[in-house]
């Protein structure tokens, strides 16, 4: 069976880096990061930093939606959804008529919903538990969600390969449209972690920092003085469609790949995912011409994924330019792979690199060709790299 190429569409972006592509656009350009002091928790619970979408209304999005009966992801993820199939001038009947898939990732259940549910049977006692709160706070509620807005006989599914859920999403989508099984599908990332559970048991692991002075500068992807990331919020969702659409590419997603770490060490299966994405797509490392890195900022993480880089490329890897996301945006967990594709492609269409916010001391263990400044470089295709805390590992191939 001849696969078709697969090329995105519409692009919709709720992130700490804007909200909108136009506006994410120029965020993301600029080396500035939107970590923050978090100061939403009970005092008792100690210092957060996190990096938070703001200004966002869902009801800008979905006329009569109630964001206090809906979990926030679900609400980024409405509101991403939305942009994507505006951006590509498709009306909520057209992609009925198309009968999409749809296919949505998150690492986390809604946090949101539980929390408040324990705190009101603790405080009222058991008769007070709600019956609805378990199917509220279900990561496939996200995707149908989305369906119940299109309407019609939608094909809705979650993804929840812990941080690589997003970029899974993509991939798994791209192959369904790439051997006709669908013509449309919209798909991504979405997160909301920023609760009192989980940013608890998060800072407790060192997956997230104590320390509230100068919160801007602690995610610093890379650099030799890194600590540990910082979590993030947000949502990127894409429109997929046949290279036979009418409608213009952003770009065209040629290769995903997936695997699991082995036992001992971190990120070891990245070198597999990488391996089987470039193999679907059909490049060898020397045709790589940019890297979109996980870089969460973690001192263990950024070292495994830079010396699987290095395996990889071989002396190849200081010609190429490589990026990270992390210290503009945080880490959004599932939706942090879905942002990197779509800031991918438009670094394809418009010519640029993002910068590695907050990269400023060359680390010897991570001799990547990095930049604080965003570059303007004509590039024909970037690799996507993903890994999850539970050992997940994805990757991604983006051409123009």
């Amino acid at each position: 069976m001849k696969r078709r190429r697969v090329k995105i569409t519409g692009l919709g972006f709720v992130t700490p880096a804007g909200i909108g592509r136009d506006e994410f656009l120029r965020m993301i350009q600029e080396p500035v990061s939107r970590v923050v002091a978090y100061r939403r928790f009970p005092d008792d619970a100690g210092a957060f930093v996190a990096a938070e979408v703001r200004n966002f209304k869902i009801e800008n999005y979905v006329s009569g939606a109630n964001p206090k009966r809906m979990p926030r992801h679900t609400q980024f993820a409405l509101g991403a959804a939305v942009q994507a199939l505006n951006d590509a001038q498709i009306t909520l009947d057209q992609a009925r008529a198309h009968n999409p898939v749809i296919m949505i990732g998150a690492a986390l259940m809604d946090f949101g919903t539980i929390g408040k549910i324990f705190e009101r049977v603790a405080k009222n006692g058991l008769l007070s538990a709600v019956s609805t709160s378990v199917s509220d706070s279900l990561v496939s509620g996200i995707g149908a969600a989305i369906g119940a807005l299109i309407g019609g006989t939608t094909r809705a599914m979650s993804f929840q390969s812990a941080c690589c859920s997003g970029l899974d999403s993509i991939g798994e989508a791209a192959g369904l449209v790439a051997i006709g099984e669908t013509d449309l599908a919209i798909c991504g990332g979405t997160e909301a972690p920023l609760h009192l559970h989980p940013m608890l048991e998060l800072r407790l692991a060192g997956l997230a920092p104590g320390n509230p002075e100068r919160p801007e500068q602690q995610c610093r992807p890379f650099d030799r003085w890194r600590t540990t990331g910082v979590i993030g919020e947000g949502a990127c969702v894409m429109v997929l469609e046949p290279e036979s659409s009418p409608r213009p590419a952003y770009a065209y997603i040629e290769g995903h790949g997936y695997a699991s770490d082995m036992a001992e060490g971190s990120c070891n299966g990245l070198l597999e995912a990488v391996r089987l994405a470039t193999g679907n797509a059909g490049v060898r490392p020397r045709d790589i011409e940019a890297v979109s890195a996980w870089g969460p900022g973690h001192k263990v993480l950024d070292a495994a994924e830079s010396a699987m880089m290095r395996t990889y490329f071989g002396d190849a890897l200081r010609e190429i330019p490589v990026s990270s996301l992390k210290g503009a945006i945080g880490n959004p967990f599932a939706a942090a792979g879905a942002i990197q594709v779509g800031c991918a492609a438009l670094g394809l269409k418009h010519g640029f690199i993002p910068p590695t916010v907050n990269w400023q001391h060359p680390d010897p263990a991570c001799p990547l060709n990095l930049s604080a400044r965003p570059r303007y470089i004509s590039h024909r295709n970037t690799l996507i790299n993903s890994h999850g805390l539970s050992g997940s590992n994805a990757c991604l191939v983006l051409k123009q």
